[in-house]
């Protein structure tokens, strides 16, 4: 008990040290600097390869990299110790790139004392905060302290101040082949777009379909609810009446607030629905929500 409460306050404090670094202050506005502990040689500072961040805009990087040439680096780097004059990047990478492409030789930083699972945490909710992930990246931040730490999909969501099941919509986007995973990292599918994919026949050739049309997410979960039924559908059945708008954005309501697949069949004044799980903590959750009400 006494280990959630700590997680729960953890992420919750981050918010004070390092919530509001990087945002752009409206004009008019003034911020107050956050004080350094120290001042480091840039090239004593490394970036955590578990950094859940991958993906830097190259452009924005030069222009922070020109504000910093003007300004210096109003925020410090938040880091953490791992060597003798050896530092960690916890949060901040991004100022520290574009330090480099400054041409600056030292760099402010605020040294935290903390280990492997709270730095990774500290990492992700501090871009997820700031809404600087890719749901890519997201996603492949909440399974590393699920396989590494032990976190549950309810951790995380208190953590990161989201529901658990936006932690297990995330995570779902991680049985996606490669090909999808690649186009939701560089912006030609949505969360939304890539979410209506998971259990379809052929992701990918849907998703190539989804980007060159267009397609919005309700038109993309159409066209993947269509291709699902053509597959279990038997060879000879006849063809049966596609759902309803409403049905559909029902089916869809339900699969975002449980965090998995759900299908509604409607006929007259009755009809089915149907929960797919896929593990015994699906299934014990479902139950609990069950037994809740």
């Amino acid at each position: 008990m006494s280990e959630d409460v700590s997680k729960r306050r953890l992420g919750r404090g981050l918010a004070a040290l390092i919530g509001e670094m990087d945002q752009p202050v409206p004009v008019g506005e003034t911020r107050p600097a956050i004080s350094a502990d120290r001042t480091v040689p840039i090239e004593f500072v490394a970036r955590s390869p578990k950094n859940p961040r991958r993906y830097f805009d190259e452009a924005e990087l030069q222009d922070l990299a020109g504000s910093i040439r003007q300004h210096g680096i109003v925020q410090p780097v938040v880091v953490r110790t791992i060597g003798s004059d050896r530092y960690e990047i916890i949060a901040g990478e991004r100022r520290w790139r574009a330090a480099q492409l400054a041409g600056l030789v030292e760099i402010p930083v605020i040294v935290r004392d903390v280990d492997d699972r709270t730095a990774l945490e500290l990492a992700i909710v501090e871009n997820v905060q700031r809404a600087d992930l890719n749901p890519l990246e997201e996603a492949l931040g909440y399974e590393q302290l699920i396989a590494e730490h032990g976190y549950t999909q309810n951790d995380l969501g208190e953590i990161i101040g989201k529901s658990r099941s936006h932690v297990a919509n995330s995570l779902r986007l991680l049985k996606l082949p490669d090909p999808v995973r690649d186009m939701l990292a560089d912006g030609s599918l949505s969360a939304g777009h890539a979410r209506a994919l998971v259990s379809t026949p052929d992701p990918v050739a849907l998703a190539k379909t989804i980007a060159q049309k267009g397609l919005s997410v309700r038109d993309a979960e159409k066209l993947a609810q269509n291709h699902i039924k053509a597959q279990q559908a038997p060879a000879l059945a006849e063809p049966r009446e596609a759902k309803d708008s409403d049905t559909i954005a029902l089916e869809r309501s339900l699969s975002d607030r449980l965090g998995l697949s759900v299908s509604i069949n409607h006929k007259g004044g009755g009809g089915q629905l149907k929960i797919n799980y896929k593990t015994l903590d699906q299934l014990e959750e479902i139950c609990r929500l069950l037994e809740a009400r």
